[in-house]
């Protein structure tokens, strides 16, 4: 009978197998712990961009998507806002734009034109405050040559220029009383005459107007035409100012960045929360306007990707008896009424001596409770 022999492993050869497997339970293990240190690194990495998430606007969760072309903003007031401008765009109904300082006014004039069957031709603006009174008519109705003292030279008026398109009256509220009247026949009838010129010449420029002022207010103070006011008054717009549509403030400022980067050769990444929530709360009584110039000052010291903005400082300064413009106008007035024995209108009378109508002096007086003591 055979008997099987036993396979003996050489002692030497056993200890490196026991080594072979130590290596590779420690490579595993390495492996594992490697995996680990992997994993626990990635969870980090994702804690913290939440983190940051939470606390920074990050430039591509602002991406302009709400916007009108340049009037920026997904706000209830703005959507109203150009929801009645795309009404009224589409007819050649005049429209009043109403709103305080710095809310963008022009835009939204430029808004409805280009939503008008006129956006082919270039849309006309007259600034009623930026021109004295002298020249106002002239930039408006034009000229003949020698029309007045210094007219040169012959001047097509904006009417006729906008024939066709459309005429932006800005700040309409600052037109003089006396040239409201040639303003009103314009819009009832479409004509008007040239200083120096008795041709009456027709127009098809539609009227979009703006103003800061309460007109209605104007007009019970003898400042502004009631039938001129009711002639504008056809389709008032409001555009709310920013305090009323703070929601739209990131998307404002981030519109700034990116218009103000190539200019000043930087790059904006992201900006604090808290700087926005800051910016969010202050009621900005000078508007976009005053945004815009806030963004400009932040970019211009801003060093790294990161843009630090804090809203204004407002400083309460106390000025002591403080004097009005409409102190100074009615001192003004008085002084002058006394020189004419508070006589009115005629020659060398208090009208003419200030270079106003008699009618016009009037409701000055009336406004700012002028009247002779006995």
């Amino acid at each position: 009978m055979s008997s099987k022999r036993e396979h003996v492993w050489p002692e030497k050869l056993i200890q490196q197998y026991k080594i072979i497997v130590e290596v590779f339970s420690n490579a595993l293990l390495r492996k594992q712990a490697d995996d680990n240190i992997t994993k626990a690194f990635t969870e980090i990495k994702q804690l913290k961009d939440r983190l940051e998430k939470e606390n920074v606007y990050l430039r591509e969760e602002i991406e302009l998507k709400h916007q009108h072309d340049e009037i920026i903003g997904k706000s209830k007031p703005v959507m109203a806002m150009l929801n009645s401008a795309e009404q009224v765009a589409e007819t050649d109904s005049t429209v009043l734009i109403l709103g305080e300082t710095g809310t963008g006014k022009e835009l939204l004039a430029n808004a409805i034109h280009r939503f008008s069957r006129r956006k082919g031709r270039t849309m006309i603006k007259v600034n009623c405050a930026a021109l004295p009174a002298t020249l106002i008519e002239s930039e408006l109705f034009g000229r003949e040559k020698g029309a007045y003292t210094g007219s040169l030279s012959r001047q097509i008026g904006r009417f006729e220029i906008a024939d066709g398109s459309t005429l932006f009256l800005d700040e309409i509220g600052e037109l003089p009383f006396e040239v409201q009247a040639k303003l009103l026949r314009v819009l009832q009838e479409g004509q008007f005459e040239r200083l120096g010129s008795p041709q009456t010449l027709s127009t098809d420029a539609r009227i979009i107007a703006s103003t800061n002022r309460d007109l209605a207010k104007s007009v019970a103070e003898g400042d502004f035409r009631e039938d001129l006011y009711y002639r504008l008054n056809v389709f008032p717009v409001t555009v709310p100012p920013l305090r009323e549509r703070s929601e739209d403030i990131p998307l404002l400022v981030w519109n700034f960045v990116k218009e103000l980067e190539s200019s000043m050769g930087k790059t904006i990444h992201q900006i604090p929360k808290k700087d926005l929530a800051a910016l969010q709360q202050y009621t900005w009584p000078g508007n976009i306007r005053e945004l815009k110039n806030v963004v400009e000052n932040a970019m211009i010291v801003a060093k790294e990707k990161t843009l630090r903005i804090a809203p204004p400082t407002r400083l309460d300064v106390k000025v002591k008896n403080p004097l009005k413009l409409e102190d100074v106008e009615r001192k003004h007035i008085g002084d002058v009424l006394k020189r004419t024995s508070w006589r009115v209108s005629g020659h060398n009378g208090a009208a003419e001596l200030l270079g106003l109508k008699p009618t016009t002096l009037e409701s000055r007086m009336k406004k700012l409770g002028i009247v002779r003591l006995r």
